[in-house]
């Protein structure tokens, strides 16, 4: 006899609490990349500009970003999958109504059990 072993999981969790699919999160790091290496072209060619004018020191402000902001976007766009919750997945708890307790158990509100004071019956009844 072979035993399979369980394709599911014993707890339900909220599907707007579940992870992007690796395709939208691949997409999303690959934009990221790009627009880092655009603002990275864009320092190098104000960095340029800024050096043929004549700038001076001027010029070394746009050159540290080009230097440095490759290595950021390599980083960011190699880090994995983005955590969306510090805490993890959080099993299904539906908002259940509290236990109804039938009329004469003693409910706050409700009707008192029959022979008590207050039941609205028979005066007398229950009493000898």
């Amino acid at each position: 006899m072979r035993v399979l072993p369980k394709s599911r999981r014993d707890t339900a969790y909220l599907v707007t609490e579940a992870r992007k699919p690796r395709s939208e999160d691949i997409a999303y790091r690959e934009r990221r990349y790009l627009i880092m290496m655009g603002f990275r072209v864009a320092c190098f060619v104000l960095t340029i500009v800024l050096f043929a004018s004549g700038a001076g020191w001027f010029a070394a402000i746009p050159a540290v970003g080009a230097i440095v902001i490759p290595y950021f976007a390599v980083v960011f766009a190699n880090g994995g999958r983005e955590p969306t919750s510090t805490r993890g997945f959080r099993a299904y708890e539906p908002k259940l109504p509290d236990r109804y307790s039938g009329p004469g158990n003693g409910a706050p509100g409700g009707p008192s059990a029959p022979g008590q004071p207050g039941d609205g019956g028979v005066p007398g009844a229950g009493q000898e």
